[in-house]
């Protein structure tokens, strides 16, 4: 059965396959470029091959979509009976995605709204299944869309990172580039800020450094109903606890994911990524 309006988002939203499926969620692939080779993310390169790579310093480049492929997509939405689609991306300082997305837009054949959710990773992921429960609900773009927004704009992530290194190389570090100097010396928490990534604070090791990051993720979870999420990138018993540690503090929380992060961020963050996303309903 087609749906009125539908929903679109990219690689990076990291949704489940069975999700996306279940509430009719498109993902545009982003790329990640290995070796000389570009590959498609989440079908052409896993995140142990990425955190390899990383280890053992080989260089890795990541690219947004093209406009044609955003088009190819657009195209085959409109086919399948839908006549409106809101296209959701993250967020445009940090990528060019929104961009090509815009200029695809504007050939499409229906009507597409896209918008910088100023997220990344879950935090996009949670706007992208806002705005699908709307649709799925027979609401209209602007509903959809409005939902979307409203779901960002109560979103947090934050992020602890073993190094600032690969955010140096990708140019995705911000505000946080003020960390540079002491970064030996310290573990950073950072956060996104304004569509940007942004420091928060400076732990001294790793250890405090996560249990500060679950501290912070439960006290702006309170007592609301949220969803959260828990990255991660080849630190999987780390993330598994955190999240179980959570899940204990929070005594809204509704629905918990936990993931590896797609290959895309992890190129920018580095292996031992742990990341919390803190989404209130």
């Amino acid at each position: 059965m087609s749906r009125h309006v539908a929903i679109v988002t990219d690689s990076t939203a990291y949704l489940p396959p069975r999700t996306m499926e279940r509430h009719g969620i498109t993902a545009v692939p982003l790329t990640v470029v290995l070796g000389g080779q570009a590959l498609d993310e989440g079908t052409e390169i896993s995140t142990r091959s990425l955190a390899q790579a990383l280890q053992k310093r080989r260089p890795v480049t990541t690219s947004r979509p093209s406009p044609q492929l955003f088009a190819e997509h657009y195209r085959k939405v409109a086919e399948s009976g839908a006549t409106g689609i809101v296209s959701l991306h993250l967020s445009a300082e940090l990528s060019g995605t929104y961009d090509a997305a815009v200029l695809a837009a504007r050939e499409a054949p229906v009507p597409v709204r896209v918008v910088d959710t100023g997220m990344v990773a879950m935090a996009l992921g949670f706007c992208a299944l806002a705005a699908a429960e709307v649709a799925q609900a027979g609401g209209t773009v602007d509903e959809a869309v409005t939902a979307a927004e409203k779901r960002a704009g109560g979103t947090a992530a934050y992020f602890y990172v073993d190094t600032l290194e690969y955010l140096r190389r990708g140019g995705r570090i911000g505000a946080a580039e003020a960390l540079l100097g002491s970064a030996l010396a310290v573990k950073p928490l950072l956060q996104l800020e304004d569509g940007r990534i942004g420091p928060l604070e400076k732990v001294r090791t790793a250890s405090k450094a996560i249990a500060r990051l679950e501290e912070i993720a439960a006290d702006r979870a309170g007592s609301a109903q949220v969803d959260i999420a828990v990255h991660h990138l080849a630190a999987l018993d780390r993330a598994s606890a955190l999240a179980d540690r959570l899940q204990t503090r929070v005594p809204g929380l509704v629905d918990l994911h936990v993931s590896e992060i797609g290959a895309v961020i992890g190129a920018h963050t580095g292996p031992g990524l742990l990341a919390v996303v803190v989404s209130p309903r």
